[in-house]
């Protein structure tokens, strides 16, 4: 990992090629998934088999794609009471936070009389895509389902890839707790390119979200356009800001349970002590051989880590607002006072007792974040992603046309669109068309 300090003279550069660092694989996926998506769109189901049962080892009717309600069912009871328990608190929790989200239309009627509004209307449709089988995230289900299911979208379909045919029950329990409407044995692009377009068995949606491999990120790329997606998600990071007073074993943990997604996470520590900078890497170092991912966390705490020593938060401040992160934790005594001075994180995290785990699973706000530095211009998942704006202009008689349409056709004829104009100035009832 990197080590930094502010005060070193060759800082500026060494900050800079952190921020210009590449972690994703740079894999040219461009070809090979334009002919799964050409395969789909023109032989529908027949290929999704077709590759069902190369890349997932199964043959689709025993298991048939479409995952049964018994099947669903039978995964709900099995569950222990535990596990439902902790499933149903998070749902709700999730479900809670993301009801204020529900935006108001509006109205208004201007000093013209001319009536103006605008009117929120949920998708239709709505493809959620969930990576891996039997190692899946049902919190990854829960946290994409909900705010689709709270914004009205009536059809929610979702698709997982099942090798050898069995998936993980928590999911199909979380995604028949998140109001999910159907659930397919697909993964990789070929789901992608079945939810963007349809085949025979599976209707198209009008918008996909969810994370994947390589291979589903391009196919995302590839379909967008015909269909809306949630962002090209790239490897997971959080920046932690922590002062002399946290035990370093806890911000050793906290930068190591990103460190764990894969190798090309990135973990970050900024704090203000050289000392206790020394004092949480070598905290890391013992904890690492613990964790059953140690190899995946090792590989990124040393590739892609780095520790970064400042002379003050404000300092820090300006420093997160660049590297734009994906979580933020603020393990301060006044952790508010710096988060006010920070403009760009996809979520943040205040205090001692706040780790980004918490989130990830049970506090309420989502955990589908823009990564790669798109904080400074994107925003996590919310029920505003399965909306849309429609604005609407209403007059009840003449007299607001009178008003605003000399302007706007002075504007339109200055363009040089005459029929435009000519809209306009057909419904003026003195205005001579001589000249139009």
């Amino acid at each position: 990992m990197r080590r930094l300090a502010t005060r070193d003279p060759g800082f500026a550069a060494a900050f800079a090629a952190l921020l210009g660092e590449t972690r994703a694989e740079a894999e040219n996926l461009r070809a090979p998934v334009a002919e799964i998506i050409r395969a789909v769109r023109a032989r529908g189901d027949e290929a999704l088999a077709e590759f069902t049962a190369r890349f997932d080892g199964f043959t689709p009717g025993a298991p048939p794609l479409r995952v049964s309600a018994d099947e669903i069912a039978a995964a709900r009871a099995s569950l222990s009471p535990g596990l439902a328990e902790a499933l149903d608190l998070a749902a709700s929790r999730i479900a809670a936070f993301h009801e204020r989200q529900r935006p108001a239309d509006f109205a208004q009627t201007d000093a013209t009389g001319l009536r103006l509004g605008l009117r929120w209307t949920a998708l239709d449709a709505v493809g959620l895509y969930v990576p891996g089988g039997k190692a899946s995230y049902p919190s990854s289900v829960l946290m994409n389902a909900i705010p689709a299911r709270i914004a009205g979208v009536a059809r929610i379909a979702m698709c997982v890839p099942a090798p050898g045919g069995a998936l993980n029950p928590l999911v199909l329990a979380a995604a028949a707790r998140a109001g999910v409407s159907e659930i397919w044995r697909i993964g990789g692009a070929q789901a992608i390119a079945a939810l963007a377009y349809g085949t025979a068995s599976i209707a198209p949606v009008d918008r996909i979200v969810g994370p994947g491999n390589a291979y589903v990120a391009e196919a995302k790329r590839q379909v967008h356009g015909d269909v809306g997606i949630d962002a090209i998600a790239g490897p997971s990071e959080v920046v932690v800001l922590a002062d002399a007073a946290n035990d370093p074993r806890h911000v050793a943990i906290d930068l190591l349970a990103q460190a764990e997604h894969d190798e090309a996470a990135q973990a970050i520590l900024i704090t203000d002590d050289a000392g206790f900078a020394e004092r949480v890497i070598a905290a890391v170092a013992e904890a690492l051989p613990q964790l059953p991912r140690a190899a995946i966390a090792a590989a990124s705490w040393r590739d892609h880590g780095a520790v970064i020593v400042v002379a003050d938060w404000v300092e820090a401040a300006g420093l997160v607002d660049r590297l734009a992160p994906e979580h933020l934790e603020l393990m301060l005594a006044e952790p508010e006072a710096v988060f006010a001075r920070i403009r760009h994180a996809g979520a943040a995290f205040l205090g001692r007792f706040c780790p980004e785990a918490l989130g990830d699973y049970i506090a309420g706000p989502n955990h589908v974040l823009p990564t790669s530095r798109s904080a400074r211009f994107a925003s996590g998942l919310s029920v505003y992603d399965f909306l849309k704006r429609t604005t609407w202009i209403a007059a009840d008689d003449a007299a607001p046309l009178a008003a605003l349409a000399p302007a706007a056709i002075a504007l339109a004829e200055a363009e040089g669109l005459d029929a435009h104009a000519r809209s306009l100035a057909l419904r003026l009832p003195r205005r001579s068309l001589a000249g139009r």
